[in-house]
């Protein structure tokens, strides 16, 4: 989406940016007819050709509030999740958690939430090899 190859040092942020396919919002309040109290999720993917949403929310908590964060992400962005397809005729919404803890312990459900962002399985490795130290 992005045509400029300026260095990353320079490179500035859009909130939005658009092509065909594709609209990503990136740290954006999405206004709504009816008023919803959790309207900012960390990115919105909006796909036109498939009539999808993906609310990315991403979290790092403590290591102990990790499976509380993603059930209460999923649970705060659910009326989100309906007031978009109403508004934007969208087949559906879905918010993906994006949660590693401030410790580096990865929840289970981070490879489902990178499944259904299409990203490579290799984006992290889940077990590494034992050290012989």
């Amino acid at each position: 989406m992005i045509e400029d190859k300026s260095p990353y040092y320079k490179y500035t942020q859009a909130n939005v940016l658009e092509n065909e396919n594709f609209k990503p919002y990136w740290n954006r309040s999405i206004l709504t007819d009816k008023t919803v109290i959790f309207n900012r999720p960390g990115i919105t993917l909006l796909s036109k050709e498939t009539k999808n949403t993906l609310f990315i929310d991403i979290a790092v908590p403590n290591t102990h509030n990790r499976a509380k964060t993603i059930t209460d992400k999923q649970n705060k962005y659910q009326e989100l999740e309906n007031e978009i397809c109403a508004m934007w005729k969208q087949k559906a919404a879905q918010m993906i958690p994006i949660v590693i803890s401030s410790t580096g312990v990865i929840p289970n459900s981070l490879s489902q939430s990178l499944t259904k962002l299409n990203l490579h399985p290799n984006t992290y490795i889940k077990d590494l090899p034992k050290s012989d130290f």
